[in-house]
């Protein structure tokens, strides 16, 4: 932000130089980058944060500086005079609807008949020429003006270009054209925001003017528009089109919401002034009613000494505040309930009016060897189970991946193995395609695995903790954000079992009970799909991609993939892992070798044999499957297991053993009709 030193004391009574001003802006949380004398006048280039839309302008650099200074701030009450007001109502002239209230939701207008286009005079010249801005001429200077007086942006058509006396505010039309003001053609699309009359476009919001509707010097009366965009809407239009302006730089970080019809009144008075012409009576406005309601924060005495570690006289506090904008809604001698001022939309926390106070009083007055109390905190269950969730992800070889919560419409409905409601979808874009919020990570992996595959990089094992978003059936209830593991591997259902195994065993630690059921979808190859249960409730699930999403993604080999719910395994997070002792007493192993049926997964049928073991199985351990139809039958398989058998009290018995091997043999027979080869 470039301050002019003859504009800025305007507003603000300085008995500093403008060095030492600059120094004690860069103090107080406005860096600065160089001082320049042009001219008579020195202007001040100050590094403003993408958070303090307020300072990009000299009003709110004023205002810095009226309470680092505690002198008082003139900001100007625009005053038109009554020579100068036409009787007609602004409403009859122009009409005015606005259809994307979600890229701009407020629009205004108001009109200055008979004006006279002519160069702007000498002092506005100068204080624009010295920030960088060229004069064109006196109505296209006063918006430029305003702009950097408040921070508001202002453009200026020509009435008259205007068809049909209306003013449409439209997402623009696919691949619709636009001349900016530049002379440039611009193919725009449906996220940017475009301001039209009743048969084109004639600016693009927020960022630029149109060619067909400028001002020239046959100019006679004008629509001045002030308007509200949202900021995510300018920035991909001026990104897109690699349009940037001064007008979308201040969009990008915020306008003061109730600044609009200030701004826009400012204007017309200095163009009456250097223009002449008569200004019409009230506005258009597309929300007359809309207030910005800033939430009442309580902030504590107490707490400011605790973060910055010395004490500042409450009152001092207030002032700083108050000055700043901030209304007192109650006080008392320990705290006090303070709202935001609608240009200070960076204060919604306790936590930012201390640092205002911070800054305002002085960083430098607070000592190096300030003592701040330091607390030690506990990690929350969350933390400490995505660390082992982590630990064992990497140490599978699995690399961490972040991306995008938002997928197209091919990605959302590729697998969606939490819930079969349709995604729930976002109002804006916030990426170019993608407008559904995910119900799986999987499909983001997945074309990340792609971007690698693409790179030669065949080899990727990726995971990901995130939120999926789950609709609710009932169509007023709140979606579920479910915390979720998910991964994608170029490994095996062995290698995606083994990892869920060892991370229930880190997290749970033997406290979640599993079962495992087939899982069938479109996107799983056919008997790869396995669901993990725990308590009735789908813990997890897992597979191989089938042949028709590898055609239909055009992946190069056979990909493994699945998700846990975090949510539900942390229910039986053990924080807290208990010492078992060392059993002095040997271990007596037996190998099992059962004929089972195909569908019997090893996760029953662990289930059956340590719940028929009783206390004297320590583990059991898989060894390998077998098959052969010609000896045991189609459909058969045979599965060689160990059980590990040891007493805490004492040396087991051979007969001991018989007894526990009897008991898991029949049990087996019971659940599965298993058989034992001799």
């Amino acid at each position: 932000m470039l301050v002019s030193w003859e504009w800025l004391t305007q507003y603000v009574d300085i008995d500093l130089s403008p060095d030492d001003m600059a120094n004690r802006f860069a103090l107080s949380g406005l860096n600065h980058e160089s001082t320049t004398k042009v001219g008579p006048d020195f202007v001040i280039d100050l590094e403003v944060t993408s958070n303090r839309g307020d300072c990009l302008g000299h009003i709110g650099v004023a205002r810095e500086a009226s309470v680092l200074l505690s002198t008082a701030l003139r900001i100007p009450t625009p005053i038109v005079s009554p020579a100068s007001v036409d009787s007609a109502q602004t409403s009859s002239l122009i009409k005015l609807s606005n259809r994307f209230e979600t890229g701009c939701p407020r629009y205004t207008g108001k009109v200055i008949r008979g004006v006279k286009v002519a160069p702007s005079p000498a002092w506005m010249q100068r204080r624009l020429t010295a920030i960088g801005v060229k004069p064109v001429n006196n109505v296209v200077d006063a918006t430029n003006y305003v702009m950097f007086e408040c921070g508001q942006p202002l453009h200026a058509f020509d009435l008259s270009k205007i068809r049909g006396s209306e003013i449409i505010v439209r997402p623009a039309e696919a691949k619709e054209k636009f001349i900016a003001i530049d002379h440039r053609t611009y193919e725009l699309d449906p996220s940017m925001v475009v301001i039209a009359d009743a048969e084109r476009a004639i600016a693009l919001g927020g960022v630029m003017g149109g060619e067909d509707s400028e001002v020239s010097e046959t100019t006679v009366d004008l629509l001045i528009e002030a308007a509200d965009f949202t900021p995510l809407a300018i920035r991909r239009a001026a990104r897109k089109l690699r349009l940037h302006s001064p007008a979308s730089y201040r969009f990008e970080r915020r306008v003061n919401p109730e600044g609009l019809l200030w701004a826009a009144e400012r204007c017309c008075q200095l163009i009456v002034e250097m223009a002449g012409g008569k200004v019409t009576l009230g506005f258009v406005d597309s929300a007359p009613q809309s207030k910005t309601q800033m939430p009442e924060v309580i902030l504590r005495k107490q707490r400011i000494i605790d973060v910055l570690g010395i004490e500042i006289p409450w009152k001092r506090s207030l002032d700083i505040l108050t000055a700043l904008g901030c209304t007192i809604v109650s006080k008392s001698d320990d705290k006090a309930t303070m709202v935001a001022p609608p240009y200070r939309l960076d204060l919604p926390r306790e936590i930012d009016l201390i640092e205002e106070v911070a800054r305002m009083n002085g960083y430098e007055k607070i000592p190096e060897d300030a003592m701040v109390p330091v607390f030690v905190s506990a990690r929350r269950d969350k933390d400490v189970m995505l660390q082992r969730v982590r630990s064992v992800a990497t140490a599978a070889g699995y690399d961490e991946a972040l991306t995008a919560s938002v997928v197209n419409k091919q990605a959302s409905s590729l697998i969606s193995p939490w819930t079969a409601l349709p995604p729930l979808m976002t109002q804006v874009q916030l990426l170019e395609g993608a407008t559904f919020l995910r119900r799986s990570i999987v499909p983001s992996l997945i074309q990340a695995y792609q971007n690698n595959q693409s790179q030669q990089n065949r080899d990727a094992c990726l995971f990901e903790t995130a939120m999926v978003y789950l609709p609710s059936a009932d169509s007023k209830g709140l979606p579920t954000q479910q915390n979720t593991l998910a991964w994608v591997g170029t490994g095996s259902s062995r290698d995606s079992k083994g990892m869920i195994d060892e991370i229930i065993h880190r997290v749970a630690h033997g406290q979640a009970v599993t079962t495992e059921e087939d899982f069938t979808d479109p996107s799983i190859a056919d008997n790869t799909g396995v669901r993990v249960l725990c308590d009735g409730r789908m813990l997890a699930w897992y597979g191989n991609v089938s042949r028709s999403v590898r055609s239909t993604l055009k992946l190069d080999q056979d990909l493994t993939f699945g998700e846990l719910n975090l949510d539900l395994l942390q229910e039986f997070l053990l924080t807290i892992p208990r010492l078992k002792p060392i059993v002095p007493y040997p271990a007596i192993q037996r190998d099992l070798n059962f004929i089972l049926d195909e569908s019997v997964r090893w996760g029953s049928l662990s289930q059956v044999v340590h719940k028929s073991a009783g206390e004297l199985l320590t583990d059991c351990i898989y060894r390998e499957t077998y098959r052969d139809a010609k000896k045991d039958g189609e459909g058969k398989k045979r599965v060689l297991l160990s059980l590990i058998l040891q007493s805490t009290t004492q040396t087991l018995t051979g007969q001991q053993a018989d007894d526990v091997v009897a008991k898991v043999l029949q049990a087996t027979k019971e659940s599965f009709d298993a058989t034992i080869v001799a």
